[in-house]
């Protein structure tokens, strides 16, 4: 176990999926974990699942592409459980989750563009711009983006998510560089695969073996928010890499 009394962690996207699977754990291992997505019922069931576990939850519902929102979600952390030391920017939106289907470039509208690009990008930086601030004021904190393997290289039919993703790999070396100095890591963190999302709903069950489980981030999450000031920082890893590397 890695003991995370400590920490005060923000989870976006956190009522299904990948996200769910990560506050959970984070709450087992003592953190005090800030649930948020825009499905309060879904967040609800989720903080009910870890009611009894050493790290306590709060409920905060908010949509990550409305800086109002993102900045009230920050604010109610504060008051609830003092400075975020973490943060977890895993909201996020493709063609799959929204059509079913994979569209070339030339096909996508340009709305679902500009939902994808705001939700998986901007909703990152939102959250960023508001809550890196106070762990550069504690000196220290962790700050992990999730990824995908799309973040590094690129697939037909995948424009928006994949642009998406390697902007936020950009994002996240840049935002490395300006924070180090304070004591805050910033990481990209990926499944190393096809995970249990949303993604993936369309799929026959005969066509899921390859699906990774929604837990398949939980340790390398725990490690990576257990880094102190001098932690490893501006680096991307699926997860069984991160763990190789932070639990050698």
């Amino acid at each position: 176990m890695t003991d995370l009394s400590a920490e005060t962690v923000i989870v976006t996207g956190a009522s299904r999926g990948l996200g769910a699977s990560m506050a959970r754990r984070l709450t087992r291992e003592g953190a005090n974990v800030v649930l948020s997505a825009r499905d309060e019922a879904a967040l609800d069931d989720v903080a009910a699942d870890v009611a009894d576990a050493p790290g306590e939850t709060l409920v905060a519902p908010a949509d990550v592409t409305d800086e109002a929102a993102v900045e009230a979600l920050v604010d109610a952390t504060v008051d609830a459980f003092g400075a975020p030391t973490g943060l977890v920017n895993n909201a996020g939106v493709g063609m799959l989750s929204l059509h079913d289907e994979l569209r070339d470039t030339v096909t996508v509208d340009a709305d679902d563009w500009r939902l994808i690009l705001e939700v998986n990008l901007t909703g990152a930086f939102l959250c960023a711009k508001h809550a890196v601030p106070h762990m550069v004021a504690a000196g220290r904190g962790n700050v992990i983006n999730v990824s995908s393997g799309l973040g590094r290289r690129a697939a037909a039919g995948w424009g928006p998510y994949v642009a998406s993703k390697w902007g936020l790999e950009g994002f996240s070396r840049t935002l490395a560089d300006e924070v180090e100095a304070d004591g805050v890591n910033v990481n990209c963190l990926d499944p190393g695969g096809r995970a249990a999302t949303g993604f993936w709903d369309h799929l026959p069950e005969a066509e899921r073996d390859g699906v990774l489980p929604p837990d398949v981030m939980d340790d390398a999450i725990t490690l990576l928010l257990a880094q102190g000031p001098d932690g490893v920082t501006r680096e991307s890893l699926p997860a069984e890499e991160w763990e190789e590397r932070l639990d050698a």
